[in-house]
């Protein structure tokens, strides 16, 4: 997903260079999902960024992976419905995935084009999606989880899926948390009213490093449409993939299996977290671990 627009980071982070020698996020995403076995890329971005974005990530990858494009535009909605006169921003992350439907017909993976998250999560999701129509007689999907406290930013607060996971590994529930921060009392969380609510430091957490087969596009339609009927006139108001998965959950219509990674998620929400970002990957580059160039 690189259609966001960036708001606080304050440009376009998805293509920022922050390796050694000018690497994006994206290419070590890209380079980890093709070493675990993916075959195929699709690139969810906006028309408005489409030039700067194809010169950038097409050109890069094109001549060793197949590579699509999905257009997650304010415009893409079912019969029926119009852009509101103050609607902005992208319609969130659930409609990012939606719109990837005319091609993807496999089992997929759904990640952040600004998030790091380390070679064994797509490794581990290869592995889950090579049997996941096999494990129940519901759709199986799977998200790898991370540690809250590796995940948030030095430099101001960050929105995470906070996570129940149950004794059998399933996902019990996903709750999007907004302005989660490290305060002098610990890590806190703010709601839509500004409220404090602390959390213990143990919580997993979603990044948007999901699994899923090609049902998940009849679940997304009824819920996007639910959502536009709710929510249509907020300008504000995002359809999340997050809170899609925990109402399949909830629903009991899907099983979220649990992924782990012990590798540490790395991003950029600001631009104070580049340094932050470009260190830890010259230090794998050193380590051996990447390559000093990898395409």
């Amino acid at each position: 997903m690189a259609a966001g627009i960036g708001s606080r980071y304050g440009g376009l982070k998805q293509i920022d260079p922050v390796g050694p020698h000018q690497q994006i996020i994206l290419d070590y995403s890209v380079y980890d999902a093709l070493q675990a076995g993916f075959g195929k890329v699709v690139f969810v971005i906006r028309k408005e960024i489409e030039a700067v974005l194809k010169e950038f990530i097409g050109g890069r990858y094109e001549k060793d992976v197949p590579c699509e494009y999905a257009y997650q535009e304010l415009d893409a909605l079912p019969p029926g419905y119009s852009i509101p006169a103050n609607r902005e921003k992208p319609w969130g992350t659930g409609h990012a995935v939606l719109v990837c439907e005319s091609v993807v017909d496999e089992p997929f993976c759904v990640i952040n084009a600004d998030d790091f998250y380390g070679r064994t999560a797509y490794r581990e999701m290869v592995r889950f999606l090579s049997n996941a129509d096999t494990i129940t007689n519901i759709p199986n999907y799977a998200m790898v989880g991370f540690s809250l406290p590796n995940t948030l930013s030095y430099h101001g607060s960050v929105s995470r899926g906070i996570c129940r996971i149950g004794p059998d590994g399933h996902l019990v529930s996903v709750t999007e948390r907004t302005n989660i921060e490290k305060t002098p009392e610990g890590i806190q969380y703010q709601d839509e009213h500004g409220v404090p609510y602390p959390l213990t430091a143990d919580e997993a957490v979603s990044l948007n490093f999901w699994g899923f087969t090609p049902s998940l596009f009849s679940h997304l339609h009824g819920m996007f449409r639910g959502f536009l009927e709710e929510e249509i006139d907020d300008p504000k108001a995002e359809f999340l993939l997050p809170s899609a998965i925990d109402h399949l959950i909830s629903t009991k219509q899907t099983v979220v299996t649990v992924l782990t990674s012990s590798d540490r998620w790395i991003g950029v929400t600001y631009q104070d977290d580049k340094a932050d970002v470009s260190s830890h990957l010259d230090e794998l580059v050193q380590a051996g671990v990447y390559p000093e160039k990898l395409w």
